[in-house]
């Protein structure tokens, strides 16, 4: 199959323009709904009570600390971006992410969903073809992913070190060490793709009857060739690109620390990291923003340290106030289309 003779024309003209004008248009009968389920049920009073007690140069840092996380978040997908087109400018990319938060996170699912947008803005904008485009947000997923799997290997650490679950406990234990496992994939599809390996594609070549090879999958294939392309060409950028992902992560644990500590919750290394961990597990759970499950989360972790569950709550209401202050953000970027 050969990659390198994709068009990367910019798709515009008279009948793309008509296109991505349809495109921008539809998207609002998607987001308006997420924007009201968001705002339907959001404790503002409650979150309003717990930032009062919170310092104006305490809340000035947890600003700025999420603001490096998205920095960071940005560098990774534009590193990527950049090996291949090096004209893309890196500040409008973060427009482009905290949109894509925005819509991961009230849509079904555990944070995913505005990937799409990533490919749309990349054509629109930049006029990259939709395979190479899609090429970049899989390259960025997988290292997000493998970023993740370092950090749940951490957490789950934190969370035997810190003594949640007894020795009787032992299927949360078994639950955690098979997510730790299956998000090791991410490190052994980017090992195998390096070494000019395509599992995706060596499945779906499998899978297919000998007629023939569907468009979709076609697409996929070369998606998956070029990610692969990415890999063994830019050795350096592969790696720049991961360690922004993990310094992303680092600035998450960083975060809850500063939570915390702002709190007035006094807890252990481990017990700090296996809080966050815990949190940062309920968002995988199919429900907008982890709704309910952060909750469960905190309150049972923190309860056993020995934290009152109205502590752990006022935890949660920082949490969600983050979220939706991004979230709603967000979503007003997606819907004027991230000019």
């Amino acid at each position: 199959m050969n990659t390198t003779s994709l068009p990367m024309g910019r798709g515009t003209g008279k009948k793309g323009k008509p296109k991505y004008q349809f495109l921008s248009f539809a998207i609002y009968p998607v987001l308006i709904p997420l924007l009201y389920f968001a705002l339907r049920n959001a404790p503002f009073l409650e979150i309003w009570n717990v930032l009062h007690r919170l310092r104006l140069w305490q809340i000035a840092a947890l600003v700025a600390i999420n603001i490096t996380i998205y920095l960071l978040v940005t560098l990774r997908w534009w590193i990527i971006v950049r090996a291949g087109n090096k004209t893309i400018p890196y500040f409008p990319l973060v427009l482009i992410r905290v949109a894509v938060f925005g819509i991961s996170y009230f849509t079904l699912g555990p944070q995913v969903g505005g990937e799409p947008l990533q490919v749309y803005y990349l054509q629109r904008k930049y006029g990259m073809t939709y395979t190479r485009a899609t090429s970049t947000v899989i390259m960025d997923k997988l290292l997000e992913f493998l970023a993740n799997f370092f950090l749940l290997v951490i957490g789950l650490t934190a969370i035997i070190q810190a003594g949640i679950f007894s020795a009787n406990a032992g299927k949360p234990l078994v639950s955690l060490i098979l997510v730790a496992a299956i998000l090791l994939w991410p490190f052994i599809h980017i090992t195998l793709m390096v070494r000019g390996i395509y599992p995706i594609g060596a499945a779906l070549r499998a899978a297919i009857s000998r007629s023939g090879t569907p468009k979709w999958i076609r697409f996929i294939m070369v998606s998956e060739r070029l990610a692969g392309l990415f890999c063994q060409r830019n050795p350096g950028a592969l790696w720049m690109a991961a360690g922004a992902s993990l310094a992303a992560g680092a600035g998450m644990i960083a975060e809850y620390t500063l939570i915390t500590s702002f709190l007035g919750i006094n807890l252990h290394s481990w017990q700090t990291v296996a809080a966050w961990a815990t949190s940062w597990l309920s968002f995988l759970v199919p429900l907008p923003g982890g709704l309910g499950a952060l909750e469960a989360s905190q309150v049972f972790t923190l309860g056993a340290f020995e934290i009152s569950a109205a502590l752990a709550i006022s935890v949660v209401l920082l949490i969600r106030a983050r979220d939706l202050l991004i979230g709603g953000l967000g979503l007003l970027l997606a819907s004027r289309g991230v000019k």
